[in-house]
């Protein structure tokens, strides 16, 4: 059924149940011309009469008896859906499903998980982990978060974290039996844990930076995981060399388990992204969470 269809036969209602053209056309918010010509054209269009109609009052035929009862009911439900519509358009409920690495998680998505939830306690929030990058739209995602660097160009992308940086450990262990690296070509001659991406299927390639000089450095070493976390702990394990952020790490380097290596070839760089396809259909539960972390990062700092 067309549009102009459903319009007709509402404009039918509104008079058949007011029996006035005047009333329905002030109720419809249209003239009284319009109106006429309107419901002669749904009879032109049906075939029969709906109204009897003198210089008095105006009655539904028959037909029109019969048409209406069918429709009442109908443009009730209409009515009561669209309104339930434009309750619901503001109220964050549902599900919020999200695509993050372990530490795009722990960075962004936890630390406001704790308000969001007493926020709006008829969201529900599904995070799934995960170091390839999914397709947003075919997998039902309505975010995920990536470092910035890893962004399609068509995605919409919110700075969500802060500056991250990378930074190369070892355990005094290990150190007491090599020799420290003293730049990052010295790497090719130690044993280092690398990290496997998933998306590309290949050994990440260790990046560094010094005085406009940037280096992409392929390692070989006894150890290869796709979780950062394992790497790390391979690392305090005495195990090899790590390349891993810089904030996780330092509670180890704090206490002594691990020590920082070639600190001044590794500068910061922007951190995580929280990315979704259009700005146009973002729904009032990502809406809500985007608030959270747009007012989390524009705080002062400490």
């Amino acid at each position: 059924m067309s549009r102009g269809v459903l319009d007709d036969l509402a404009a039918f209602a509104a008079v058949a149940r007011t029996r006035s053209f005047s009333r329905a056309a002030a109720e419809l918010n249209v003239s009284n011309s319009m109106l006429s010509y309107t419901i002669k054209r749904l009879e032109s269009r049906l075939g029969y009469p709906l109204l009897r109609r003198t210089s008095r009052s105006v009655a539904p035929t028959s037909e029109g008896e019969m048409l209406l009862l069918a429709l009442e009911p109908a443009l009730d439900a209409i009515d009561s859906a669209l309104g339930e519509l434009s309750q619901n358009r503001d109220r964050v409920s549902g599900t919020l499903r999200i695509t993050a690495t372990r530490q795009g998680y722990k960075a962004v998505i936890r630390p406001v998980l704790t308000d969001f939830c007493a926020t709006y306690p008829e969201a529900t929030v599904e995070v799934i982990i995960d170091y390839a990058f999914r397709d947003l739209v075919s997998e039902r995602f309505d975010a995920g978060i990536r470092l910035g660097e890893k962004l399609q160009q068509d995605m919409v992308a919110l700075p969500v974290g802060p500056t991250l940086r990378m930074t190369v450990v070892a355990s005094p262990e290990y150190l007491s039996r090599h020799r420290a690296p003293g730049t990052p070509e010295d790497l090719q001659h130690h044993r280092c844990i690398n990290y496997r991406m998933e998306t590309a299927g290949n050994i990440y390639a260790w990046e560094f930076e010094k005085d406009g000089r940037e280096l992409k450095v392929e390692l070989s070493g006894p150890l290869t995981f796709n979780e950062p976390d394992l790497m790390l702990q391979a690392a305090i394990d005495g195990l090899g060399i790590a390349y891993v952020l810089e904030h996780e790490a330092t509670p180890h380097i704090t206490a002594g388990r691990l020590v920082r290596l070639l600190e001044d070839w590794t500068p910061p760089f922007p951190g995580f992204f929280l990315y979704y396809p259009s700005r146009k259909q973002v729904s009032p539960v990502l809406a809500a969470l985007l608030t959270l972390l747009r007012a989390r990062r524009d705080e002062p700092a400490a």
